[in-house]
């Protein structure tokens, strides 16, 4: 998905296919959310074979979505890829949970995610990054989007628990999940894919507890503490557990890689926002903001009524399924002045719900954002210069808004 907007184009709404995957592989959907921002705040759907959704575009509506779980609840699915048929796992899976449940699940997880918590990490996030930006440093080219899917495996694969030897499997996984019809991740159909990605996934969850509960003990790993969860007073069963995991998993991996690429891909096309971050570090963590801003890498993020709702002057039938657009979202004059900028001096980037809003906020946000500011602290004082050297190539999605590739080559900073 182009994260840069082309011209300004008259949009025919009534015609928009907000799930034609060209227009997030090689097309602009920018110019159709700020259409849809100003004509039509509400806007309805139905696709080819019946299905119908409603569409939030404003910043306000998009937190009242997916911040009041009464109006719009989580338990029926969240993600676009499940419309039309309810997810199996609604009601156990985490982000397919609504309060209390949500609450008593994810409230001992986030303990082990506090900012402060994670701050006693950010040695060995260090080490992971300057690992995996050494062999960018030998001036050859370096495809960033593609080698930065196993960045976040590297990052939390020790704190989830995860040995090193599975972890590119996982990450292949979660994409599966993710990207269902991009050609680099896709067996089979779209929905063969989906049913492969998932019952590998659960499955490798269901192993690593069995063989955890077999060897005993205790540990300090993510996944581990999950098996000491107990919602209502009941401890999760192994079912529950994978499915948890499985959540946990894909929170892990498919976010960060791309927000990562999509950002430098912005500083790469704006080097005097390179230059002003280099130096300046102290504007790094506005930069990783105003990055999580641009990139809106989970691009969207759906909900159903549960009974009739008025929303952006026209109404949500009950039951009817409602997509809350993170990327518009990120782009609403109302919140973020001259939106299609990128500016790390940018005041409020802050307020970018590219996290999400409410009691699904992102349980890993203080670590992705740790992650992301010593990525840019590394990558900032290592590398003097960095250029394209081939065109990006987007990711097949309207779920997460990425890259499969992004050729750069970067040149060594040199030392004063």
């Amino acid at each position: 998905m182009r994260l840069t907007p082309g011209p300004a184009r008259d949009i025919d709404l009534d015609r928009v296919d907000l799930f034609d995957l060209d227009l997030y592989t090689s097309g602009d959907p920018h110019p159709i959310w700020d259409a849809m921002r100003a004509k039509a705040p509400l806007h309805h759907q139905v696709l080819p074979d019946g299905r119908e959704f409603w569409s939030v575009t404003r910043y306000d509506d998009v937190c009242r979505v997916l911040g009041d779980h009464r109006e719009f609840t989580s338990e029926r699915g969240t993600v676009p890829t499940h419309l039309g048929t309810d997810d199996v796992a609604a009601g156990v899976l985490l982000t397919s949970t609504d309060p209390p449940r949500h609450t008593e699940v994810r409230r001992p997880l986030g303990a082990k995610l506090t900012a402060r918590a994670v701050k006693s990490w950010e040695d060995s996030i260090r080490r992971s990054i300057v690992r995996f930006l050494e062999p960018a440093l030998d001036g050859g080219t370096f495809d960033l989007a593609e080698k930065a899917l196993l960045l976040p495996a590297m990052v939390t694969g020790p704190l989830l628990g995860i040995p090193e030897k599975d972890w590119e499997e996982l990450v292949q996984l979660t994409a599966m999940v993710t990207a269902p019809s991009d050609q680099h991740f896709q067996q089979g159909s779209e929905a063969a894919t989906l049913a492969i990605a998932h019952h590998e996934l659960v499955s490798y969850v269901k192993e690593w507890v069995k063989t955890r509960r077999a060897a005993g003990g205790e540990d300090d790993s993510l996944l581990h503490h999950l098996m000491s969860v107990r919602p209502g007073g009941a401890p999760l069963t192994d079912e529950e557990i994978a499915l948890d995991g499985y959540s946990i998993l894909l929170g892990a991996n498919v976010t960060t890689p791309h927000t990562v690429s999509g950002t430098v891909q912005a500083l790469i096309e704006r080097p005097e926002q390179f230059e002003k971050a280099q130096a300046d570090p102290s504007l790094i963590p506005n930069l990783v903001e105003e990055g999580l801003r641009w990139t809106s890498a989970a691009c969207n993020f759906m909900r159903y009524a549960v009974d009739d709702v008025q929303i952006g002057a026209g109404t949500i039938p009950a039951r009817g399924a409602v997509v809350a657009w993170i990327g518009s979202a990120n782009r609403d004059e109302s919140q973020f002045p001259d939106p299609h900028v990128f500016d790390i001096t940018r005041d409020g980037a802050k307020r970018q719900v590219a996290f999400g809003f409410g009691s699904h906020f992102c349980i890993g946000a203080p670590l992705a954002r740790l992650t992301l500011r010593v990525f840019f602290e590394e990558l900032l004082q290592r590398f003097g210069s960095v250029e394209l050297d081939g065109e990006p190539q987007h990711l097949r999605s309207y779920f997460i808004a990425g890259m499969t590739h992004l050729p750069i080559v970067a040149q060594k900073r040199k030392t004063p």
